[in-house]
């Protein structure tokens, strides 16, 4: 679900079909502006990016005259909508029926106010112009702005070899990961999963934010590199684990949808996608703590007793 971040702008991620009737939606992150009157897209959350670095694309809110439910146009495409910008129209894929109602409704809501108008090459520079205003400060990257109908489109012409690995990983997030049970390309389990999906954990020893794969099950939760991957990087036992609780230092972080899952050697700084993708790991976590343990038991108590039964 979209939600707004810290700078009240409207933010989350949606499937796009970024060339016109390819048919290819990719992932992509996007945030909804109304102080900088733009919709801009990026690879991720900006916040797991390096410092500066490029949006994919975006789009004046000036240029954009209709936002409306693509269902029979796109009958293929699941949760579809459309933005009609001049002649152009951008094809967007929501992660579900609510999600699709959300950004429809909010995207014409921002626009309401706003005049679709024509561009003249004045405009044309000026809308180049503004673009780092949007993203904030960036470094140094090639653009190409396309009149389409009347209205100009930005888009990357070169993105830097060294960012490959990272974009590819991010290029497997096609969907919404959370609403799967599990990807094909991981072996059968034998235990049961009770949540999967892509979180932003903290590292131990750099503090820096990386993209894992996340998977619950009933007696622990483990994070992968991605969703390919059959190795966990690491195993957490839901045994170990005192309490998990949206995160109290979120502001001092500077995170959106940040929580935590605290052991008896180490706390986990966990980020999810959505305040709602939030609540539903917190809630999973929980849940998944209360069937192994039994009702009103904690991890010490716990301890305390299987070591009493030595």
């Amino acid at each position: 679900m979209p939600y707004v971040d810290r700078q009240n702008r409207i933010c989350g991620f949606l499937d796009i079909e970024e060339i016109e009737n390819s048919g290819k939606f990719l992932r992509r992150y996007f945030i909804l502006d109304t102080q900088q009157e733009s919709l801009v897209w990026f690879m991720d959350n900006p916040q797991n990016l390096p410092v500066g670095a490029d949006c994919v694309g975006s789009l004046k809110l000036t240029y954009i005259s209709k936002v409306s439910d693509a269902t029979k146009l796109r009958p293929k495409a699941e949760f579809c909508f459309v933005i009609n910008a001049g002649m152009r129209k951008f094809f967007l894929q929501a992660n579900d029926q609510q999600d699709l109602v959300d950004w429809v409704n909010a995207l014409n809501k921002a626009t309401k106010i706003t005049v679709p108008k024509l561009n003249d090459g004045h405009q044309s520079s000026e809308n180049q112009r503004s673009l780092p205003d949007v993203v904030g400060t960036r470094k140094q990257a090639s653009y190409k702005t396309e009149i389409i109908g009347g209205v100009p489109i930005v888009t990357h012409t070169q993105h830097e070899g060294s960012d490959s690995a990272d974009r590819a990983e991010r290029e497997a997030m096609h969907r919404s990961h959370s609403q799967l049970p599990y990807f094909l390309g991981r072996p059968a389990q034998d235990h049961t999963v009770i949540k999967s999906g892509y979180c932003v954990k903290q590292g131990a020893v750099m503090r820096n934010w990386k993209r894992r794969y996340f998977l619950l099950e009933e007696n622990a939760m483990s994070y992968f590199k991605s969703d390919l991957e059959k190795e966990p990087l690491r195993m957490i036992p839901l045994k170990e684990v005192h309490k998990v609780q949206e995160c109290k230092q979120s502001d001092i972080m500077m995170r959106d949808n940040l929580f935590e899952v605290v052991t008896s050697s180490r706390t986990f700084y966990i980020q999810a996608d959505s305040p709602e993708e939030m609540h539903s790991w917190i809630k999973a976590i929980s849940g998944a703590i209360v069937a192994q343990r039994g009702p009103g038991r904690s991890a010490a108590s716990r301890l305390k007793s299987d070591s009493e039964k030595l």
